[in-house]
């Protein structure tokens, strides 16, 4: 049975989030955390995810930084700039994955795995990122990955 995008994507954030307090290495953190993963689509999506997310950290650091004005990286919590960054992950590196997707889901596990605010919080850096990188022509999407997301909310 295929795991849900949800799933892998809390997957992916939990791997991160390990690998972010222990500094074990990253192959030793996934090994431990990927046992219920058994199709290798589901593997390669969350290696996609987290591969991708630490080689850009330094990007997308500067990214919310520029984004948060005022706000140092050591102010964000942990958790939601992880789950800021893996959204950036999604929008740069996953090509048929619609920005709006990514920014609701990123709001969902914001809700389910940080603070109170942290869904409003995760939306708003979000969606300021987004309309820059629009304009700024930085990302490419085709496919499903096409569809307008101009605005979203926090239904």
């Amino acid at each position: 049975m295929a795991l849900t995008r949800r799933y892998l994507r809390e997957k992916a954030l939990q791997v991160l989030y390990a690998f972010e307090l222990t500094k074990d290495p990253i192959e030793q953190v996934k090994q431990l955390q990927y046992e219920d993963l058994e199709k290798k689509d589901d593997r390669k999506f969350c290696d996609d995810l987290i591969n991708y997310t630490i080689q850009n950290n330094d990007k997308y650091e500067s990214i919310i930084t520029e984004t948060v004005e005022n706000w140092d990286m050591e102010r964000i919590a942990l958790i939601d700039s992880l789950i800021i960054k893996l959204c950036l992950t999604e929008f740069f590196h996953f090509e048929d994955i619609p920005p709006k997707v990514s920014i609701n889901e990123s709001i969902d596990i914001a809700k389910d795995f940080s603070t109170r605010n942290s869904g409003k919080f995760v939306n708003g850096v979000l969606d300021a990122i987004l309309d820059k990188l629009q304009k700024e022509n930085l990302i490419k999407k085709r496919g499903k990955g096409l569809i307008n997301s101009r605005k979203h909310s926090l239904s």
